[in-house]
């Protein structure tokens, strides 16, 4: 595998790449896997079963170019090339050629909506025998420029664990540390990117003026954080609801759970989500969501199914979702399973199971 981040990493992408690398580890015929990573943010971490991190890779492009090709030709035998990012693929693509492997390729969301400018990358799909896709719009979109394409293709939405989530009480430290004590709390978890400003940042400050009028106990909990973070506590401030504004900044994989239980709606109006897996994680602690029409994060939703959908553009439905949603009981609805870390596993095997036919 070779991947931007995975155990040690942050981020849908590196979450993924984990349970790749679990569900694979966790099969009898399979004997090692050996993953190349682009960049390791956190290096205390324990390796899968079956599993041999390049550790050295991480950080500078050269030493990840450098052991990748170390790897993929000199060492070992593999059975199979798994490419954890389209740009990724010139170099994964060198390897399959020359040593005349499967080559599995993994795309999630922006990264694959449109034609990237490296003719290297568009010429080493002519390379590839399967793609996974994360969801049904991020294939769609990419197929719209992938042309010709020779590869199966396949979704494997993301895995949930049920065991790390599930509902609970709201966290006393969090509550204190947040001061979200009789607050009726909505919340969004996201990267806070100044280029995308894509997550529902924007739209949902701009609305709680007016969902305070509607919800006077309402506060907004921005997780997580990014080189936005400033530009937004200044639009609070400049709206006059920087008293209902809270974030939270970067905060441990461990409290995570916690932070989706402090809130009594999960609003994500976004508009360039691949799939949006914190959806999944918020319903999986029985907090209602509100999702968007207009990227990957209905199909986590089940197109409706499992949460509200609202056109994040449309500022009066997101304000009627969101009070929608704050009305609704904290439940863990049982379509759920549908993302359960068991289907997940089987829909990669059957995805793998004509390139590597032995796997399962």
């Amino acid at each position: 595998m070779l991947a931007t981040d995975a155990h040690g990493g942050f981020g849908g992408i590196a979450q993924y790449n984990r349970d790749v690398i679990d569900a694979l580890s966790g099969l009898p015929s399979v004997a090692e896997i050996t993953v190349v990573p682009r960049i390791i943010s956190s290096p205390e971490f324990a390796s899968p079963p079956k599993t041999r991190y390049v550790r050295s890779a991480s950080g500078v492009l050269l030493k990840f170019i450098f052991c990748s090709l170390r790897e993929g030709l000199f060492r070992g035998s593999y059975d199979l090339v798994y490419c954890a990012h389209l740009n990724l693929l010139p170099l994964a693509a060198s390897i399959t050629k020359i040593r005349r492997r499967p080559l599995v390729l993994a795309i999630y969301g922006i990264d694959a909506w449109s034609k990237p400018p490296s003719a290297l990358t568009r010429a080493a799909l002519a390379c590839v025998d399967v793609v996974i896709s994360i969801s049904q719009l991020t294939l769609d979109r990419f197929k719209s420029w992938a042309k010709p394409l020779r590869a199966e293709l396949a979704i494997v939405p993301n895995a949930i664990r049920a065991a790390d989530y599930g509902m609970g009480n709201k966290a006393e430290d969090l509550l204190a540390r947040y001061r979200l004590a009789g607050r009726r709390v909505i919340m969004t978890l996201g990267r806070m990117d100044p280029n995308e400003r894509a997550k529902g940042f924007d739209e949902i400050i701009e609305l709680l003026p007016r969902l305070a009028e509607r919800e006077p106990a309402i506060v907004y909990l921005c997780a997580g954080d990014g080189g936005d973070r400033m530009r937004l506590e200044a639009k609070a401030q400049s709206l006059g609801v920087a008293d209902r504004v809270v974030f939270t900044g970067r905060f441990s994989e461990s409290r995570k759970a916690d932070h989706f239980r402090l809130s009594d709606a999960y609003i994500m109006p976004s508009r360039w989500e691949g799939f949006g897996f914190v959806v999944v994680e918020a319903l999986a602690c029985g907090i209602p969501v509100v999702a968007s029409t207009k990227d990957g994060t209905r199909e986590a939703v089940r197109n409706g199914e499992l949460g509200l959908l609202v056109d994040p553009k449309d500022a009066d439905s997101l304000e009627r979702a969101i009070l929608d949603a704050l009305s609704r009981p904290k439940a863990i609805p049982p379509g759920l399973d549908y993302f359960s870390f068991a289907n997940f596993e089987k829909r990669l095997a059957a995805a793998l199971s004509n390139v590597a036919p032995g796997l399962v």
